[in-house]
């Protein structure tokens, strides 16, 4: 998280984080204190959604006792029994969101800076501010040879198939209008991984204003990816089925 620097919001505007968690228990104190710490200090209005899936870790225990500590009217729980997928955990905390903008980002500390958004937002007024691991000073910190070859090469085929006019297709930390990102989750059928895709491809159908901002994503301190065999399988239909219907 970024310090010294103050994000500037027009008046009335306040923000919904989105945290979808799997077990995050190591992770989840660390990144709530670095949002709240930085989204007080730059005088944001704000609210934090931690949407659990049913993680066996005790990630939820850790969520009411950062809520005790925060208060309710910043960190609002609104778990789920089991582990449903990425996009209806976007959707499901969507549904609770009392913000005109909203924030998605992994609560695995892979995503730290958040002013250049607000920012970014404000210059242009975009309906979607979206990180970008591919330009400017961009970049990917702590992956192995094999991860960085996945991603490189999903983004790379993203972009010849789909054409979507973005530089990073596969990124989850974006920053949306509520009635841009519900009008979009009302089109989006895709669940998981494809569901970040997706959603920048009919945002580009429904002529939606798209910025960039540049991030160095950083692997998680604490834990293991999720991602695995059966994730790179189903990007792949996803690819597939995008690339045949849009």
């Amino acid at each position: 998280m970024a310090s010294g620097e103050r994000a500037e919001r027009p008046r009335g505007d306040r923000y919904s984080v989105l945290l979808p968690t799997y077990n995050e228990r190591e992770n989840l104190p660390l990144i709530i204190w670095l949002l709240t710490k930085y989204l007080d200090q730059s005088g944001i209005d704000y609210e934090i959604i931690v949407i659990d899936d049913g993680s066996p870790d005790g990630t939820l225990d850790v969520a009411k006792q950062l809520e005790q500590i925060y208060g309710s009217d910043k960190i609002l729980l609104r778990p789920r029994e089991k582990k449903l997928g990425l996009g209806t955990a976007y959707i499901h905390g969507m549904q609770h969101a009392t913000g005109n903008f909203i924030l998605i980002m992994d609560a695995d500390l892979s995503h730290h800076v958040i002013h250049a958004y607000y920012r970014k937002q404000k210059e242009g007024n975009y309906d979607l501010v979206s990180g970008t691991r591919y330009r400017g000073d961009g970049g990917v910190y702590g992956w192995d040879l094999r991860r960085k070859l996945i991603s490189r090469g999903a983004n790379f085929v993203t972009q010849v198939l789909l054409r979507p006019g973005v530089s990073d297709l596969t990124g989850s930390f974006r920053l949306y209008r509520k009635e841009v990102l519900q009008k979009l989750v009302e089109r989006c059928v895709s669940k998981g991984y494809v569901f970040q895709m997706e959603m920048i491809v009919r945002a580009r159908q429904l002529n939606y204003t798209i910025a960039e901002v540049p991030i160095t994503f950083v692997d998680r301190m604490y834990g293991v990816s999720k991602l695995g065999g059966n994730e790179i399988v189903s990007f792949l239909k996803g690819l597939l089925y995008l690339f045949a219907t849009t």
